[in-house]
């Protein structure tokens, strides 16, 4: 049986790039069609109408995968019909009229104070600071090169709202990180509850789960391309 196409969605502060080591182990698993969405994080609307074409390239079906606020996006863009399932990769997945800021009120991340606006609207990590908030579990190299390239959000997409939340029509899996200073493990709990995934693994893990345990977070992926294919 061939396999899915696997379309990856990265989160707040970076970019596909950060992909790259479960793109390699997804590789090893013999995947050979892999999309990693670069979007603008301009909007919530911006993000999912760009995912949503990348979606629409493919002729077959499509597992979906959201890293942060990509879990968002992935709620509110696999309702296509060709979207077979969605992983949610310490992720936010909103409910209708949710969004990832009033999600994040909720239960602050310890990190929260590490962000700062510029005058431009856009919401960064302090680069000093950025290691300890969003990668504790990656060397200090690693970290340099995230804070160097991440890629900040307009502070006002935390507030755009999923319409119809994909994961409550399309079979999910979800992974929570249980050292995650940037969504609270305590709000992945809950949403990963309601989901009504069907696996749900706890990684002793930062944030950045896909870079420090990039070998369990493909094999959630590919449990989830072999399940909804069965």
């Amino acid at each position: 049986m061939s396999k899915p196409t696997v379309i990856l969605v990265h989160g707040f502060w970076g970019g596909a790039a950060h992909w790259g080591k479960v793109i390699l182990e997804l590789k090893r698993l013999s995947y050979e069609d892999i999309r990693a969405v670069e979007n603008p994080l301009t909007s919530l609307a911006d993000d999912a109408e760009r995912t949503c074409k990348m979606i629409a390239q493919v002729s077959g079906p499509v597992v979906l995968v959201g890293h942060s606020y990509g879990g968002a996006v992935i709620s509110e863009a696999g309702n296509l019909p060709n979207v077979a399932a969605l992983v949610f990769i310490a992720a936010f997945a909103p409910d209708a009229g949710e969004s990832p800021g009033g999600i994040t009120q909720q239960h602050l991340p310890i990190a929260a104070p590490n962000l700062v606006p510029d005058s431009d609207g856009y919401l960064w990590l302090k680069v000093d600071k950025f290691q300890e908030s969003f990668c504790q579990d990656l060397t200090t190299d690693e970290a340099c090169v995230m804070a160097a390239c991440q890629k900040a959000p307009l502070a006002s997409t935390f507030g755009d709202t999923v319409s119809d939340p994909a994961w409550k029509h399309k079979p999910s899996w979800y992974q929570i990180s249980s050292q995650d200073r940037m969504i609270s493990p305590e709000n992945q709990a809950r949403m990963s509850s309601r989901l009504n995934a069907r696996k749900v693994v706890t990684l002793d893990a930062s944030h950045a789960s896909l870079a420090s345990h990039p070998a369990e977070v493909a094999k959630l992926i590919h449990e989830a391309a072999t399940t909804s294919a069965a």
